[in-house]
């Protein structure tokens, strides 16, 4: 290994020398020619070329960006001085012209490496609103004051609350008609709610999941189809890809367990194969409770700016709290199409008034509807 390492410092000085030797003979040969190039520009030159070999035997060496090559390829270009022909006379040049060139290309090779080293850095207007990974404490609150219209819709936005899982909130996703809408077509088909059976895919009731519920089929009507579309839009999923709206409804005391939405099994991916995200709507505010709560998300949790408005249940991780018309969008897979362990959530049990909301699952391939 020495060995190796010490032939690669030879290789180095050998090119160096070489470079330096290649000086000399470059200055005569490039009076003879057309165009003459000034020494700083010749230089450059030179050095371009010795980095080029010391990059190629040592990749640790620092990078120049390909911004700097350019726009020192350009100083010398400008620096390039023509040489008039014997027929044409030949324009004097100032001195001082000839200076003030050279202490540009100089001040902006030194500012380039120093850059391309990492001792200076360009400051950016944003710098400081870059949150770190899993930094919850940029979250703005969950409430806007904005003036609402006479349908009670406020401002269209999108906050991002976690990276792990990817989780975000769509701000007045539904307006407050819609909401309504889909409570009011809902409330006549409400029955027990009811979990997936993982051996034979047809729903059982389960202690963990105590609310009522029913499903709406995907493009039933008009108003349904649009925020499909919406749903679409917002995560880039297909309508196709997705399952129908499932509203539900909990009462005081009702929740929902801790769970996964992707499946564990293959008999609940034979049709449009896994889960891949969820769009969670809330149709109504809740007094107290009520919330949805990611136990397994990364983050300082108690940073975010709701967190001594949560109940006992909402603490236990990183959780949102219902608000009418908003919508928590949630991947159940990472990028890399592996399932995220940290998309484990629950529904809190409602501790006063009531909790409408409206759930649309999203799978990977086509859902096809019977």
């Amino acid at each position: 290994m020495k060995h190796t390492e010490s032939h690669s410092h030879q290789n180095l000085l050998r090119q160096l020398h070489l470079h330096t030797h290649s000086l000399s003979l470059s200055e005569s040969h490039c009076q003879r020619k057309s165009f003459e190039i000034s020494p700083p520009s010749l230089y450059f030159l030179i050095f371009l070329s010795l980095y080029t070999n010391i990059k190629h035997q040592a990749p640790s060496f620092p990078d120049l960006t390909y911004f700097s090559a350019l726009s020192l390829s350009l100083s010398i270009i400008i620096m390039a001085k023509p040489r008039y022909s014997r027929f044409q006379p030949a324009r004097k040049t100032t001195s001082s012209s000839s200076m003030i060139l050279t202490s540009l290309l100089i001040f902006t090779f030194l500012v380039l490496i120093l850059l391309a080293l990492g001792f200076l850095s360009i400051p950016t207007a944003s710098n400081h609103h870059v949150s770190k990974p899993n930094d919850l404490t940029h979250i703005a609150h969950n409430t806007l004051h904005t003036a609402e219209d006479d349908d009670g819709n406020g401002e269209h936005w999108i906050e991002v609350v976690s990276w792990e899982p990817r989780a975000f909130i769509y701000h007045n996703f539904l307006t407050k008609a819609e909401c309504e809408y889909l409570i009011n077509i809902a409330k006549p088909n409400m029955h027990k709610s009811s979990v997936v059976d993982s051996t034979t895919g047809k729903s059982k009731d389960s202690r963990v999941r105590t609310s009522s519920g029913t499903f709406l089929a995907r493009g039933r009507d008009k108003v349904v189809r649009n925020i499909e579309k919406r749903i679409a839009d917002f995560t880039f999923i297909p309508v196709e890809q997705g399952e129908g709206l499932q509203v539900l409804h909990y009462e005081v005391g009702q929740k929902y367990e801790p769970h996964y939405d992707y499946f564990l099994d293959e008999f609940n991916t034979q049709n449009g194969g896994q889960r891949i995200a969820t769009v969670l709507m809330y149709l109504s505010d809740v007094e107290e409770g009520g919330e949805t709560v990611f136990p397994a998300a990364k983050g300082n949790i108690s940073s975010v700016p709701w967190w001594n408005e949560l109940s006992e249940c909402g603490k236990k991780g990183l959780s949102i709290k219902p608000k009418r018309g908003d919508a928590l969008l949630f991947w159940s897979m990472k990028p890399d199409a592996t399932l995220d362990p940290s998309s484990l959530h629950g529904g809190c049990p409602v501790i006063k008034g009531d909790k409408w909301s409206c759930t649309k699952w999203m799978r990977i391939n086509e859902y096809k509807i019977n």
